[in-house]
């Protein structure tokens, strides 16, 4: 159990870092076109309205993060430099969203699923569940 908590805590603290990419991105497209909006997660989170098969695929793709997540840090840790570690972080964070979008989810989907279980900890039981199938 404890295991499974370290692999979404990663997942939930790499999503913080597609989040931040997402957004700027959503910065670029609205720059680019006024009218393109997205939904925000938090709303969505607030939802919690998702189905077995978008838990089953966050769980999934929690895990694969977890290992990405901790590869790119050691990788971060023998950064030479600033420049260096923001090279990495886009690395990790591209090779993140990547995966999420494997599983099936979109980025703002998963972040929202990430925000719903921390706010529920019978969700969270249920995708940990999900995760250890």
């Amino acid at each position: 159990m404890q295991r499974m908590t370290a692999l979404f805590s990663a997942a939930l603290l790499s999503a913080g870092v597609m989040s931040a990419s997402s957004a700027m991105a959503q910065e670029d497209t609205t720059q680019q076109d006024p009218s393109a909006t997205q939904q925000d997660p938090a709303a969505a989170a607030s939802a919690q309205d998702f189905s077995d098969e978008e838990l089953q695929m966050f769980a999934d793709a929690s895990q694969e993060i977890a290992v990405v997540s901790q590869d790119y840090t050691e990788q971060l840790q023998e950064a030479e430099d600033e420049s260096a570690q923001q090279e990495i972080r886009m690395e990790a964070n591209d090779k993140m969203v990547e995966i999420v979008e494997d599983s099936g989810l979109d980025v703002d989907t998963f972040n929202a699923i990430g925000q719903a279980i921390q706010q529920d900890p019978e969700m969270m039981e249920r995708v940990q569940g999900m995760a250890e199938e």
